[in-house]
């Protein structure tokens, strides 16, 4: 029995300096790289989940005519855009409640209104959340712009059915329930992660 304790003793002594020396412990190795590996993958999840959501728009020939990128921020969403070869004029744009772009379009459903008010940014009861300002066209077809969604939030963009931007004929008029009586539905893009 004393010669087993011993020898027992004699192998943890001699294995000591090796475990001290960093020789032995690849376990300890193993589980440090495995939680970096963690660390990265949160971070890039945090990452994908701040990052803006985009819609590439259409027009109703399927003809691409620009991208837009929607960003949340504390107070709501930025709505960044650059669109061509639209008709000169004012052109409503609004967030839509589908994920759809099927021309006309309809598919995309009405505006995004996930606290159930009247339409129109001018109208008391209002504003969907989808409405935003209109946008204006020069001759040359192009517009570039920076519109808030304030209030409106990443998860109510998307939701189970998603949603869309879409581009109106004619300009809104910020007050007529329920679309500002702003026209045919002229481009949509279904906005997605990026």
């Amino acid at each position: 029995m004393k010669t087993r304790a011993l020898l027992t003793a004699a192998v943890l002594c001699l294995a000591g300096p090796a475990f001290a020396q960093g020789k032995a412990p690849a376990a300890k190795e193993k589980a440090a790289a495995k939680k970096e590996e963690k660390a990265t993958e949160k971070s890039a999840e945090k990452a994908a989940a701040g990052a803006p959501l985009r819609a590439e728009l259409k027009d109703q020939k399927g003809q691409t005519i620009g991208e837009v990128t929607l960003a949340e921020t504390p107070h709501g969403t930025l709505v960044k855009g650059t669109l061509s070869n639209l008709p000169p004029g004012d052109h409503a744009i609004h967030i839509h409640e589908a994920g759809r772009c099927e021309a006309p379009f309809t598919t995309a459903g009405g505006h995004l209104n996930p606290d159930k008010k009247k339409h129109g940014i001018l109208v008391a009861e209002g504003k969907h959340g989808g409405d935003l300002p209109n946008l204006h066209v020069g001759t040359d077809g192009k517009v570039q712009f920076d519109h808030f969604a304030h209030g409106l939030m990443m998860k109510d963009l998307q939701d189970q059915d998603g949603a869309a931007v879409v581009v109106h004929a004619s300009g809104d008029d910020y007050k007529s329930d329920p679309a500002g009586n702003a026209g045919d539905r002229i481009a949509c893009g279904v906005v997605m992660k990026p």
